[in-house]
This record gives C-alpha cells, structure tokens and sequence, in this order.
C-alpha cells in the first residue's frame, strides 16, 4: 500500500494536468450539447413538420451509435472530405453532438411535462407563442429538468475517456503513458480510477446542491437515467 500511495503522489502532477483536460471536455461538450439540445427539443416538442424531423434525426443518429463510431468519424472520415479538424476539435464535436441528442430527449420530457394551461394563458395575456415558450414555458422547463439532467454532466465526464485513442492528452491518455513508463499498468489505471472517482464525487455533489436550490415544492418530474 504504501508503494502504491508514492507511485501517486510521483504521478499525481501528471494526472491532475489530465484531469484539467477531462474537464475541460466535459465542460465544452456539456455547453455545446445543452444548446444542441435546446433546439432539437424545441424543435421537437414545438416545431413544423421539418424541423421535427430533422431533430428527430439528428437525436437518433446520435443516440443509437457509439461515441466511439461518431469520434472515428469525424476524426478519420472527414479528412476525406477535405476536412481536417485537430484532435482537440474533433473531441468537442463529438462530445457535444453525442450529449446534445441526450439533452434533447431529459429537456422535451420537461417541456411536455408542463401543462398547455401555460401555453394558453401566455397567449390570452397577448404573447406570441415563441415568446410564450421563452419567458413562461421554457424557464419552468430547465428547473423540472434538472433532476434528470443531472445524470448526462457525470456520463459524459466518464465517456471523455475515448478521446485518448485519438491522442488527447486527457486523463486516460495519462494513465496509458504512465503505464508505458513505469510498467505497472496496475497501479496506473488504479490510480486513474480513484481521480475519476473524486471528480465524480465533487461533481455529484454540486449537480445536488444546484438540484435542491432550484426544487420547487410539488412541482417535479420523475426519471432518471441509469
């Protein structure tokens, strides 16, 4: 144990400069995908026969393929459409367009969670229907949706793990040069996990505070993802 606990603190710079990307993904592709998500649940839930469309596939394409696919694709495949993005981009887009369609789906089942009384008596005081949606309806959404939302910053810090295989210096890609170094891929991914494990913890506990300071009493949602 006690050879572990030095192996640590040795690697620990190294490991917290990779955490400092991980969380900088995390960051971004959290950003980028909450407004992806907006609109395509907007769209969704409001839109024309287009627009719905379109967000449903942008929502399933994303949905229903591996990050992993997605990362490759953009990375690899658009060089050969005469697009060559850095890793660092390629990681963003991929992160964002993969959490945005996950935000779509928590931020519609708010937005149909709240009443067409609201829609209703926004436009009986004379709104229009997309300032109805802007100032009554969508600002009691994101609080409904924070409980389930809540779930995707944590997914999508752990999914920031793939961007190693395409050489994004982020906490993986830390762990795997450390492993080469020392040859001790034991305590290395080991003491990866324990970092992983602290940063979710402190995130968790955020995302908790943020959800019980936004709770309105008998005003909630249900769902969660596992």
């Amino acid at each position: 144990m006690s050879d572990f606990f030095s192996f640590f603190l040795r690697f620990l710079p190294d490991l917290m400069r990779g955490a400092g990307m991980t969380v900088l993904l995390t960051i971004e592709g959290l950003s980028a995908g909450f407004v992806l998500g907006l609109l395509a649940a907007l769209a969704r839930t409001y839109g024309g026969k287009f627009w719905r469309g379109l967000a449903v596939g942008y929502i399933e394409l994303f949905r229903g393929t591996p990050l992993l696919v997605q990362l490759f694709l953009i990375y690899y495949g658009l060089p050969g459409l005469g697009i060559t993005l850095s890793r660092e981009l390629s990681a963003f887009l991929a992160l964002g367009l993969n959490s945005g369609a996950y935000q779509a789906e928590y931020l519609r089942g708010s937005l149909l969670a709240i009443g067409e009384g609201q829609m209703m008596a926004g436009r009986a005081i004379g709104l229009s229907r997309w300032k109805t949606i802007w100032h009554v309806i969508l600002p009691q959404a994101l609080r409904l949706a924070i409980p389930a939302w809540s779930n995707e910053p944590v997914s999508l810090l752990k999914s920031t793990a793939v961007v190693f295989l395409i050489a994004v210096p982020e906490l993986m890609a830390k762990a795997k040069a450390i492993a080469a170094k020392t040859y001790d891929p034991i305590a290395s991914y080991l003491a990866v996990a324990i970092v992983y494990l602290a940063m979710v913890y402190l995130l968790d506990l955020v995302l908790r505070w943020m959800e019980s300071s936004t709770r309105i009493p008998g005003f909630e949602m249900e769902g969660k993802k596992a």
